[in-house]
């Protein structure tokens, strides 16, 4: 994208519940952006979820509330067509004035698992699959949103529905066209199994464009639903009776040659991916909080709500967390179906990654794939709560194999304070702080 035309830009970067924090600037600022000229506090990227500074956190007082050096990524400049006035978005990530990466941007923990793979000269890509609920909040409750054509709040569950999307298909019109603007390669749309939900997917590229899709992708969706009268939300369980919304994570490794390495050329695949899936499964529960980050993210991953609760894979079975989809063996990979759709991209990816190549590193060894239905099986579980998750993931040795200890310590003292919080409101009332927020 040219920036000329533009007479203002954001900058942002992704803080660790996945919210572009940032600077609104000039146009005339943006030739200096490479220069290091915006400056931010550390700790801007530790808030949680209502935006407030963490207590105790050492990136505040402890050292005077010191600020980091926010620099472009290669992801922009994009266009925000959501917006009422041209401007354009520069995702951006935080580095310290000695020029290192900030360990508590989340990007950069995606990008130093994404390094431990190149130094074995391998290459992932990854593609989301991406879940999410057009909503009306125009009351003091969630209802599903009113069909454009009828006029009348949609009133009947459409799995795959063309009359169901093409009752909203100016908003998808509009959706399709800014994800090429701001070039999100977006593929498939599908109505969903829940009210007024919808599934797009994305195409498989290297893993951290991946995951900046999803970064930007869902302020996107959620800003076009209100150019059209409607919200738009990812959290994990919107509606308590209904399909919670996950992200599916697909993911190959590709060796210099481009050669995937899940390849032998038949469905069961190589050694490398029954290792990666053998890690994947060691990092499920640890990896917890991370895939449920939030209080209402535990509504989702309970029994009997369709979504993967227990540790296990399959080959082409979608009630198992971990599925090796059929096809060419040349697309041979691993779909990744646990993470809430309320996630931090960044996050989900490098944990992922991370214990997939700790697998690869430590020559696991899965137990057999199942076949049936996996909801019906006893499996070793994910956490069952948020401050179980807490806990785990902060004393976890394979998490701290993954990301920075900084990193670990900030997140789960973010979600202490959360869930410190979030006790204070009541259970009705708890849709209006992540509606939009995640």
């Amino acid at each position: 994208m040219e920036f000329e035309g533009y007479p203002t830009f954001r900058v942002a970067a992704c803080d660790l519940n996945g919210q572009m924090r940032g600077k609104r600037l000039p146009a005339n600022q943006f030739p200096k952006l490479s220069e290091g000229t915006v400056r931010m506090p550390l700790s801007v990227l530790n808030v949680d979820i209502w935006g407030a500074d963490i207590k105790d956190s050492p990136l505040v007082f402890e050292t005077g509330d010191i600020d980091g050096i926010l620099y472009p990524t290669d992801h922009g400049p994009v266009p925000m067509p959501w917006l009422g006035s041209p401007a354009a978005l520069v995702p951006m990530w935080m580095y310290t004035d000695d020029g290192q990466p900030f360990a508590g941007d989340p990007r950069h923990a995606l990008a130093a698992v994404l390094d431990r793979y190149a130094a074995r000269g391998w290459r992932v890509e990854a593609a989301a699959e991406m879940e999410f609920y057009l909503v009306d909040d125009t009351d003091e409750g969630l209802a599903p949103p009113v069909n454009p054509i009828s006029g009348r709040p949609i009133n009947g569950h459409a799995i795959l529905s063309i009359r169901q999307l093409d009752a909203f298909d100016a908003y998808f019109t509009e959706l399709y066209e800014a994800c090429e603007a701001m070039e999100i390669p977006a593929e498939s749309a599908i109505s969903e199994a829940g009210l007024g939900q919808f599934e797009i997917n994305m195409t498989h590229r290297d893993a951290m464009a991946a995951a900046d899709d999803v970064f930007l992708f869902k302020s996107a969706v959620k800003g076009l639903a209100r150019k059209h009268g409607m919200a738009a939300t990812f959290m994990a369980k919107p509606f308590a009776e209904d399909a919670g919304n996950g992200m599916h994570v697909h993911f190959s490794v590709l060796d210099a040659e481009g050669r995937n390495i899940f390849d032998n050329g038949g469905p069961e695949g190589t050694e490398l991916l029954r290792h990666a899936v053998a890690g994947c499964l060691a990092g499920m529960a640890p990896s917890t909080l991370v895939f449920a980050p939030h209080g209402p993210s535990y509504d989702r991953i309970v029994p009997g709500a369709h979504a993967p609760i227990g540790a296990c894979w399959a080959y082409e079975n979608r009630t198992a967390a971990i599925r090796v989809p059929g096809g060419s063996p040349k697309a041979r990979r691993i779909e990744h179906r646990v993470a809430c759709g309320d996630n931090n991209p960044y996050l989900a990816m490098a944990m992922i990654l991370g214990a997939a190549l700790i697998g690869i590193e430590d020559a696991m060894e899965p137990p057999a794939p199942i076949t049936g239905n996996a909801y019906a099986l006893d499996l070793p579980s994910l956490e069952p709560d948020w401050a179980s998750a807490i806990d785990r993931f902060e004393s976890d040795p394979l998490v701290r194999r993954i990301l920075p200890g900084e990193l670990v310590e900030n997140f789960c003292l973010t979600k202490r304070q959360e869930l410190a919080r979030l006790d204070t409101i009541s259970e009705s009332e708890r849709w209006k702080v992540y509606l939009e927020t995640v």
